[in-house]
């Protein structure tokens, strides 16, 4: 399994992939100290991945353990709060999909997956538009996205909190 491909790493969610994304998501959730917001127990794993929409995962090494994932949804089929408050800030242009929530293993920050699994989300949304919320006090996650070309268009205020909205409908 050495000299595996980016190929292999970055894949379709596989519903063999469900506890595994289940288990990293938790383990970045706001109850265990993460800056995911909201919890994920495995009931709503199992829906959003069933949503429709891609989800892409990311490996190390071909077959071993799940340390990145990036959902994905269409604009029609948002129900979380923090979603519904985005897409009500700014809700993208034609074609545009809901990017997120993506999280990746403290282990793996920094080494460049978060670009590949973007690569790999805008492969399955061709021409579309990426629109994404991140928790103001979320400095890595604003400065990763940046770094993607990213850009803030929009920001909102729930339950309390602040949001940035960010948009790669510039980096074409």
């Amino acid at each position: 399994m050495s000299n595996s491909s980016t190929a292999d790493l970055i894949t379709l969610a596989q519903a063999a992939d469900i506890d595994p994304i289940t288990t990293l998501l938790q383990a970045n959730s706001p109850f265990q100290g993460g800056s995911l917001t909201g919890e994920f127990p495995h009931e709503k794993v199992v829906q959003m991945a069933e949503g429709g929409a891609p989800v892409i995962v990311a490996r190390r090494v071909a077959g071993g353990p799940v340390v990145g994932v990036l959902f994905s949804a269409a604009k029609d089929t948002a129900q979380a709060p923090a979603v519904l408050a985005m897409l009500e800030a700014y809700a993208g242009g034609p074609g545009a999909y809901v990017y997120g929530p993506v999280c990746i293993a403290d282990s793996e920050r920094g080494q460049g997956l978060l670009a590949l699994l973007h690569e790999a989300m805008r492969a399955r949304h061709p021409g579309g538009e990426a629109v994404l919320f991140i928790r103001r006090d979320n400095i890595g996650s604003l400065r990763a996205h940046q770094r993607l070309g990213m850009a803030e268009v929009a920001g909102y205020v729930l339950d309390g909190e602040q949001y940035a909205v960010y948009s790669d409908a510039a980096e074409s």
